[in-house]
């Protein structure tokens, strides 16, 4: 069985948005479009709580972007985005949601990141989400949503990690960085992971 994940098509990675990922919007008519293609839909939301240490604002003296350590990991400090309860951190309004059967929050531990749907950045916690595919009978995952080079591309490499056939759909996707994603879509093809293109599902 195949399913859509939607990564984080949020207010907030949108043009407009705290931390907007360039084109963001332009993918939102594709996932549309796909839903209805797969068996199973289920969506992603970063859910931050206000005080999250990964916001260049809980580190004094840092610019958003600069690099810190957080859990003895790499972290580079964001804007604040996605703060639990706000209007950054809803679903785009024009992504279609009336497919979605679940979702998956992340990145509700202040104490480290979460850049996966699986898991956190030191894969200290699931979100369960590799047990609810497992249990609907999933073995193929899609991944279209936002940004290609961080959440998108974290979440794929523990896809397969996990023993999915794993296909980012490239035109569904936008990255903060393109050289980034360039190198993100080279480990994906070389860990035995797919590159695809949304005409090949439509």
């Amino acid at each position: 069985m195949k399913a859509l994940i939607l990564v984080d098509i949020q207010n907030d990675f949108i043009p407009g948005g705290a931390l907007a990922v360039p084109g963001g919007e332009e993918i939102i008519a594709l996932a549309n479009q796909l839903q209805p293609k797969f068996d199973l839909v289920v969506a992603t939301q970063d859910w931050h709580p206000a005080h999250h240490k990964s916001f260049a604002s809980q580190h004094e003296g840092k610019q958003v972007f600069e690099t810190t350590q957080l859990q003895g990991l790499e972290q580079v400090l964001w804007p604040d985005h996605c703060i639990q309860g706000t209007p950054g951190a809803e679903f785009s309004p024009a992504l279609d949601m009336t497919k979605v059967e679940a979702i998956f929050r992340k990145g509700t531990n202040p104490e480290i990141d979460s850049y996966s749907g699986f898991y956190d950045n030191g894969h200290l916690k699931s979100t369960a989400l590799a047990q609810y595919l497992t249990g609907k009978g999933v073995t193929s995952v899609f991944l279209a949503g936002l940004a290609a080079d961080y959440c998108v591309y974290f979440t794929a490499l523990d896809a397969l990690q996990e023993g999915f056939t794993t296909s980012i759909i490239e035109d569904a996707t936008r990255a903060i960085s393109a050289d980034g994603f360039a190198q993100a879509r080279e480990e994906i093809l070389q860990r035995g992971g797919h590159v695809i293109s949304g005409s090949s599902i439509l």
